[in-house]
């Protein structure tokens, strides 16, 4: 079997790569040369065999792009754990509000609280968003609680660019009711919009995750608790599943657990 596979590479090679004699073998100047070569192959061979390896171990950089308010809420408090767990990993966040191309502003993952989705992208749902009214304690003290979702008309409401702008839609007792609000601040920016409703500017919808420790210490109050808004959900987006890198993997599952784990979060 040698003896074959050494002639089939010696009619490619087309010259002799061994002398033979009855007692021995030894390398031709062809052969020599092939050797080295050889070697060469098969050193290039375990690079890339070392890479692949290096590929499963999550390192380098990766682009996340967020809004403000849930890498200040949810994700920032994580931050240091996935530093630890995956030291080799450096993260660039680019913290918006708005709908970013993951091609084009080369994000590797976004996080996205959504209704809609483009069809382009790879939505991994992460878990459901809840939203609550709220305001500051002084300044319901001096404008009073509404009664009902129609009393909201006539209190100062800071309004988000996203999910209705200025129509509120909330589901209670009484059904469904569709509010007009209006009010001092509108705002594309939900983390803005939280600091104004701290401040006292106005009454606020927030996504529960970011309002629930702001409610537990004190600084804002739920306004009408058995009203509530449409649900939203968090996504995961990415681009492509095909060869998806290591690192974008272990981050979205990274995430996924941590809000899993979130009690402000419904689950997947």
């Amino acid at each position: 079997m040698i003896s074959r596979y050494l002639a089939a590479m010696e009619d490619w090679a087309g010259t002799w790569l061994m002398h033979r004699s009855t007692r021995r073998l030894s390398l031709s100047p062809a052969g020599e040369s092939a050797l080295a070569r050889c070697r060469d192959l098969v050193g290039i061979a375990n690079s890339i065999a070392d890479q692949s390896d290096a590929a499963e171990t999550p390192q380098g950089e990766l682009r996340v792009a967020m809004p403000g308010i849930l890498a200040d809420a949810v994700f920032l408090p994580m931050a240091q754990r996935f530093a630890e767990r995956y030291p080799r990993v450096s993260l660039d966040l680019q913290i918006t509000d708005r709908i970013v191309d993951l091609v084009q502003d080369r994000i590797d993952v976004s996080l996205r609280i959504t209704t809609t989705l483009n069809r382009d992208v790879i939505a991994r749902r992460l878990g459901e968003v809840g939203s609550v009214l709220c305001a500051a304690p002084d300044l319901l003290a001096r404008i009073g609680l509404p009664a009902d979702p129609a009393g909201l008309a006539s209190l100062p409401c800071l309004t988000y660019g996203r999910f209705g702008g200025r129509t509120w839609v909330l589901t209670g007792p009484g059904g469904t009711a569709q509010i007009n609000v209006g009010g001092p601040l509108k705002t594309n920016e939900a983390l803005l919009l939280q600091h104004a409703a701290i401040d006292g500017l106005g009454v606020a919808m927030l996504p529960a995750f970011a309002a629930a420790p702001h409610i537990a210490e004190g600084r804002l109050v739920r306004v009408l608790p058995d009203w509530t808004p449409p649900a939203l959900s968090l996504y995961a987006l990415y681009a492509s599943r095909r060869n998806l890198p290591c690192a974008t993997r272990a981050f979205i599952d990274f995430v996924a657990d941590g809000i899993a784990r979130h009690p402000e979060f419904r689950r997947a």
